[in-house]
């Protein structure tokens, strides 16, 4: 793990690569140091589970409403299922992308807000739609 607890000099490199592992554990659910990651690091973890097997290693605890909705056709829950899968397919590469070994290699924190804040309103429109179907 490039700087993480490293004792590397304060930077903003370094702020990135945080800000992108701590993506990742919050949509896995594990830890960095986590002895299920099958010897490899989270950021391999990750990055070999995308795009295919996202659903495989996102958090459960993020996906409760999912189940709570499995009533309805199965049309619209697979719409749901490739709305949400598309998201977080979006979040982990972001997350991945600010936690590349090299800091040169890393996204701006900038960029990846803005594409955090553009996955947000892409999820706000799917639920505001959602809802008025169901009305």
């Amino acid at each position: 793990m490039a700087e993480y607890g490293m004792g590397s000099k304060v930077s903003t490199e370094g702020d990135v690569f945080s800000f992108g592992i701590l993506l990742l554990e919050i949509f896995t659910g594990k830890k960095p140091t986590d002895e299920n990651l099958n010897g490899v690091s989270l950021h391999q973890f990750v990055k070999m589970a995308l795009p295919t097997k996202v659903m495989e290693i996102v958090d459960q605890c993020l996906l409760i409403e999912g189940e709570e909705e499995s009533s309805r056709s199965g049309s619209t829950v697979r719409i749901r299922n490739d709305r949400v899968n598309e998201c977080l397919v979006s979040v982990f590469t972001i997350g991945l992308m600010c936690s590349e070994e090299l800091p040169r290699e890393r996204m701006k924190i900038n960029d990846a807000l803005n594409d955090l804040h553009k996955i947000k309103k892409m999820l706000l429109k799917y639920a505001r739609n959602t809802n008025r179907a169901r009305n």
